[in-house]
């Protein structure tokens, strides 16, 4: 997708230890325009498929979730990171942050993610696929099917696109970063 590769380019930052910071347009400040353009790449690839709901993970998935859930006409559900008071019946996998440097567990009520699903996970970036190691084991638990993955941005270098490509998972990135060495942006072309 060439608008995000030059967005990622020309706002993009590179901080030591292989992190890419694109706040100012993706993940705290958000481009509707941009989010709107994902979501219609994302459609084209996950909307012939037999998907009945999206899934993602608080809080960076959620704008790219929603606006393909809207393209879809179909839900959205979120992984929470804290545990509500009020749900019951909860499904929950632990994850590790690779930017936070902590782990955290995330839940999702079983109401809303069960065996007649057929989902595709949405997310801002696959790094190590820690996310998506949750989002598979919560879709274990339920007896969900994962029909696709979608991220906006994939860091190749990392290797979790890779381990879930070996895995059999249909997985699609937008942007794919090659390199951050030296704190020099190198996208594949």
């Amino acid at each position: 997708m060439e608008k995000l590769k030059q967005r990622i380019l020309s706002d993009g930052r590179c901080f030591p230890g292989g992190i890419l910071k694109v706040d100012s347009f993706l993940n705290h400040q958000m481009d509707p325009n941009l989010m709107k353009s994902i979501a219609v790449e994302f459609a084209k690839q996950f909307g012939e498929s037999s998907v009945n709901k999206i899934l993602t993970v608080e809080a960076s998935g959620i704008a790219p979730a929603i606006m393909l859930g809207f393209l879809l006409d179909l839900p959205v559900v979120f992984a929470k990171k804290k545990k509500p008071s009020t749900m019951e019946g909860m499904l929950q996998a632990e994850v590790f942050s690779f930017t936070k440097q902590r782990s955290y567990n995330i839940c999702i009520s079983s109401e809303y993610l069960t065996s007649t699903d057929k989902v595709v996970f949405i997310d801002d970036f696959l790094a190590y696929g820690n996310a998506s190691r949750g989002i598979i084991s919560l879709c274990e638990q339920a007896g969900a099917e994962i029909v696709g993955m979608g991220f906006i941005i994939e860091k190749a270098f990392q290797g979790g696109g890779e381990m879930l490509r070996k895995e059999g998972y249909n997985v699609h990135s937008l942007a794919i970063v090659e390199s951050l060495e030296d704190c020099i942006i190198k996208l594949r072309v």
